[in-house]
């Protein structure tokens, strides 16, 4: 989570733009059970340091404007056709839960620095 990394390439872009999405800029802030699971794994397997992954839970966690929604098994069966259809982006299955998420809940923007995702969402880098 580059918001939390000041060493990540990408941390200042990412300070900015959290910065205008707790300003409400583009909407409700959602994530998911996926991804926190993928931040908080991330974040321990990177730095080898269990304070610090708690430190991104606990970010996402006690945020007032960070909505989790929970992988149910109806965004679970949309994400393997969605994973399935986007071969040639090599989407992980977290990333193609994103996507049936967006889509289920009308999300029009996502926050990400991974390229995989253009052309398929609309991202906010």
């Amino acid at each position: 989570m580059a918001i939390r990394n000041a060493d990540d390439v990408h941390h200042e872009r990412a300070k900015k733009l959290m910065c205008r999405a707790l300003r409400g800029e583009f909407g409700t802030i959602y994530t998911s059970d996926y991804i926190f699971d993928e931040a908080v794994t991330l974040a321990l397997v990177r730095t080898k340091r269990m304070d610090l992954a708690v430190d991104v839970g606990d970010y996402i966690l006690s945020s007032p404007r960070i909505r989790i929604i929970f992988v149910d098994h109806e965004i679970f069966e949309r994400a393997w056709k969605i994973m399935q259809k986007y071969q040639d982006k090599m989407l992980s299955f977290t990333d193609a839960t994103t996507i049936a998420i967006m889509e289920r809940y009308g999300i029009l923007y996502l926050m990400t620095f991974d390229s995989r995702f253009k052309g398929i969402v609309t991202i906010v880098e």
